[in-house]
């Protein structure tokens, strides 16, 4: 779900008059669309899908003008085998920002294959996304190292972020001006009605993960109607969008780098870093001090080095690459392995800019964000004195918004009881959609079933190596089975995976070794997850 700036006077002239925004109110009731043509689908197959096929479909950029200007939508398809069909399954990965195409195939294949080819599982890129266009890109390199350190030591430093934020919302304006009033989960919702209608399908099933868990609760309040089965995993608080729901992170990410610090802890043998958590987690904050002072191989300063360890917090398969880097760098001084940690999980490459772009706009887009320094200022600093992990670094992300170049809108009221009963899955100490999140929108949405992972902290839990989960999910896309436990909470529980191995005891065939299945899926489910996404 992720990756706040003061309003500067000379910036906030500049964009001021560059977009007219949409009122808050225009885009609240669906439209019909003129029909969308039927996607021509072209083979466009890899070696782990052979049968996939690519096509595109045409939206209006802004629903309440369907003859007007067009946003072109990227789209993937696993066709289905079998006999009957239950028609498409629209799948997304999240963000905002992140592409959908390459999800038909894990989903299609991580499914049993029985029930894969009951559907046409569709990928797509949402508006703005990738292959999509217009596709949008603000500030090429807007985080190419070094960066400044995301905690500001003086005002000076502060003043700095703050310009550098606002800076970015101004770039937004000007080069992506005409398309920022129509960036919004509101204006997604309806591009995925028309995907529907081009598909020729009556309703459509919806499988998505955490920010695609908002956008496939806002589509079902504009069309319950057209929705038949509706999966969402690790899961979106409606009721924070998207302010408070941030805040919240910086709380469960810091407790999550505490359980990686007691990880690294319990496996001291490997990493000698200490047997105490908190003298572990006290050496990771020591590496923080040096990379300020002297960016490993000028490349990883103290916001590099926060980037490189915020995926551990989304997915636990990551810790054993972590700790290494983080070992080797405290114990042997080795600045290359900060740095290939870094290539491997916080370099920001052309796509991770539009994926940014992206979530900019359509959060900042979404909902009010202060806009007042004083409020962001005083809210990190309270985040910050608990939880220091990211709570200035995920600011510094979302800051843009504080000074953004078109008017919110107001966050959709997703509570539904028009819909069919809708599957949940959530994780306890899930830290980008916190375990809250699942329990409001269980709450919200009439007759859904919530299934927990207890004491689970990934972020993305079905298809991801977990039997017992995977389990309630074949059952409903099957038939539309659910577990009902009759009470107000959750509907069934499962048991997390066992932490990692460290890597040298799953090269050496300990347990680890025989999770294989288990790892691969899961490493591959998160790489197309991304981090705040």
């Amino acid at each position: 779900m992720t990756k706040r700036a003061g309003i500067l006077v000379a910036v906030g002239a500049t964009v001021a008059g560059l977009v007219t925004a949409v009122p808050a109110g225009a885009s609240a009731s669906p439209q019909t669309p003129r029909a969308a043509a039927p996607p021509k689908w072209t083979a466009c197959g890899t070696t782990s899908h052979p049968t996939r096929q690519c096509s595109t479909v045409r939206s209006p950029l802004d629903h309440d003008e369907p003859s007007g200007r067009q946003v072109t939508l990227a789209l993937t398809r696993i066709p289905h085998t079998a006999k009957t069909s239950q028609g498409p399954l629209l799948v997304n990965p999240g963000g905002p920002g992140g592409s959908g195409l390459s999800m038909a195939g894990f989903v299609a294949s991580a499914l049993p294959a029985k029930v894969a080819a009951q559907y046409d599982v569709i990928g797509f890129d949402p508006r703005g996304v990738g292959e999509s266009t217009p596709a949008l890109d603000c500030v090429p390199g807007h985080f190419d190292p070094v960066r400044p350190d995301s905690v500001p030591g003086t005002l000076r430093e502060e003043r700095t972020n703050r310009e550098r934020a606002a800076s970015f919302a101004a770039a937004c304006g000007e080069k992506h001006g005409d398309v920022l009033p129509y960036m919004d989960s509101v204006s997604a919702a309806k591009d995925l009605d028309v995907v529907r209608q081009a598909l020729g399908a009556r309703q459509i099933n919806y499988f998505g993960y955490s920010y695609g868990t908002y956008l496939g609760a806002v589509y079902a309040k504009l069309f319950p109607e057209r929705v038949r089965r509706l999966v969402l995993d690790s899961i979106v608080d409606p009721d924070g969008v998207w302010y408070e729901d941030n805040l919240g992170q910086d709380y469960a990410f810091d407790a999550r780098h505490k359980a990686f610090a007691a990880w690294v802890a319990k496996n001291d043998a490997t990493y000698r870093l200490g047997a105490d958590p908190a003298k572990v987690e006290a050496a990771w904050y020591r590496m923080r001090d040096a990379v300020r002072k002297h960016p490993a191989a000028g490349t990883v300063g103290p916001s590099e080095l926060e980037d490189i360890f915020l995926p551990g917090g989304y997915y636990n398969g990551y810790w054993p690459e972590l700790a290494e880097a983080f070992a080797a760098y405290v114990r042997d001084a080795d600045e290359d392995a900060l740095v290939t940690a870094y290539e491997d999980f916080a370099a920001v490459d052309a796509s991770g800019d539009n994926g940014y772009s992206v979530y900019t706009a359509v959060q900042c887009r979404d909902a009010a964000w202060p806009r007042s320094w004083t409020t962001w200022r005083n809210d990190t600093a309270r985040a910050h004195r608990k939880a220091p992990l990211m709570a200035w670094n995920n600011t510094w992300y979302n800051a843009p918004c504080a000074t953004w170049p078109v008017a919110p809108l107001k966050p959709v009221r997703v509570t539904n009881d028009r819909m069919p009963p809708a599957l949940l899955f959530q994780a306890t100490d899930d830290a980008a959609t916190p375990y809250e999140g699942g329990l409001a929108m269980h709450r919200k949405l009439k007759g859904s079933s919530l299934v927990v992972e207890e004491d689970g902290g990934n972020h993305g839990i079905s298809l991801s190596g977990n039997d017992c989960l995977d389990a309630y999910l074949v059952d409903y896309l099957t038939d539309g089975t659910l577990p009902r436990s009759g009470g107000s909470g959750p509907d069934a529980a499962c048991d997390a995976l066992p932490d990692p191995e460290p890597a040298s005891a799953a090269k050496a065939g300990t347990k680890a070794a025989t999770q294989t299945g288990a790892t691969t899926r899961g490493l591959t489910l998160h790489g197309l997850l991304g981090f705040r996404g």
